[in-house]
């Protein structure tokens, strides 16, 4: 392991969700039918024996992570899988794109964790839980067809026991990712400092509610490094060699 030096208008979305979710619970037999197809996923990792090799780049808010899987994919000829993801699971589910980007990987600003412990249907499961199945089976199947780099979605435990997965976590000191924030995102009412805490504070609830696992814990990692010190374009070059190295294997 190298670590340390290398170390989603309101009344439309409204319609939307009610009209999915009415979908999700009130067809006979339609969600027992899409929930066996969801979960039937899992029995099916590992099955398919191929030389795809898949990098799940996990990072912190403000790290540059977006920007080093979509570099690393463009070096190594490869796609990368981040917001095409949202796209992916608003189909499959019905969901509004916005809706899906808002209230998924910990995105919700308006109190994530809230939002899961409310509002469970007759199965006990809330959107946010049925999201997650479906995203899970996504990245699956992306994992079977291709070779390719997939941001965040927890896609490093998803993958967990398939070989030929390299898992990468990018981070950053708060002072390099506030700078970077800000260049990027542009300032805000909020302080860049917050807005990094409040970010990682609810993808590492979101990672550990559904993985029960600690995100950015090094030991869940193949390689962990700091970009801040390092920088994004060394980042990507050490990404790209490792994952080189595994195709020759």
């Amino acid at each position: 392991m190298l670590c340390a030096f290398l170390d989603f208008t309101a009344a439309t979305e409204g319609a939307v969700q009610r009209q999915a979710q009415s979908a999700h619970l009130g067809a006979p037999g339609a969600a027992d039918a899409l929930s066996e197809e969801l979960d039937g996923a899992d029995a099916e990792q590992g099955k398919e024996s191929n030389m795809n090799k898949i990098i799940t780049i996990s990072r912190e808010f403000g790290s540059g992570g977006r920007t080093i899987g979509k570099e690393t994919a463009e070096k190594l000829g490869i796609k990368c899988y981040d917001a095409e993801l949202i796209s992916k699971i608003a189909e499959k589910s019905g969901f509004a794109e916005s809706y899906v980007r808002d209230n998924h990987d910990g995105n919700s600003d308006k109190g994530w964790l809230d939002s899961v412990l409310r509002g469970r249907d007759y199965y006990g499961e809330t959107n946010q839980d049925y999201l997650w199945k479906i995203q899970k089976q996504i990245i699956l199947e992306l994992a079977d067809k291709e070779s390719c780099v997939i941001v965040g979605r927890c896609a490093d435990y998803i993958l967990r026991e398939r070989p030929g997965v390299l898992k990468v976590f990018i981070h950053a000191s708060l002072a390099s990712r506030a700078e970077r924030v800000v260049r990027v995102y542009g300032e805000s009412d909020e302080a860049p400092e917050k807005r990094l805490k409040d970010k990682d504070k609810r993808r590492k609830s979101y990672y550990h509610f559904y993985t029960d696992m600690e995100w950015g814990k090094a030991e869940h990692y193949d390689v962990c490094l700091d970009s801040g010190t390092i920088g994004i374009d060394r980042c990507v070059d050490v990404i790209a060699a490792l994952y080189k190295s595994m195709k020759e294997e």
